[in-house]
């Protein structure tokens, strides 16, 4: 994997990655222009898509026929430098006739098993997770990776 990112102006940067370009600030309060997201929002951007492509693809294997799969995520962060993650909180939502049972462990498997990004964050920072299908709470946890 490689990325180069370059400086625009101000406090923001471009990066690219395999041709595709995608811009990351500083927040306005220092010194950005609140036109792309800080590199802290990217990373809890990343830690809902990359378990959000693990659960879609378990549950497309599973033949679990969703009409609707979002994520929420936040993020907790300490008040001291290095300024980091200390908590998060994904609340997965989906909607159809998606069997409970599998839902669960679509997700489960996601965050002990296959999600990288969530791994790495979790050796930093607990993250918990909630699961709703159709409206209704089904189940919660906190992420704990089998592999260390």
């Amino acid at each position: 994997m490689n990325a180069r990112l370059s400086w625009k102006k101000g406090k923001r940067f471009a990066c690219d990655n395999r041709g595709i370009e995608t811009f990351i600030e500083a927040t306005p309060d220092h010194g950005g222009e609140g036109l792309a997201p800080t590199p802290k929002e990217l990373l809890l951007n990343a830690m809902m898509g990359c378990t959000a492509i693990d659960v879609v693809s378990i549950l497309q294997k599973m033949r679990q026929d969703f009409s609707s799969f979002e994520i929420d995520g936040e993020a907790t962060q300490n008040d001291t430098h290095p300024i980091h993650f200390v908590q998060a909180l994904l609340r997965f939502r989906v909607l159809g006739p998606v069997l409970p049972e599998k839902l669960v462990k679509a997700v489960e498997s996601s965050l002990t098993k296959y999600c990288g990004v969530n791994f790495m964050v979790s050796k930093t920072c607990e993250i918990r997770f909630l699961v709703s299908l159709n409206g209704a709470e089904i189940h919660s946890g906190t992420v704990s990776f089998s592999v260390t």
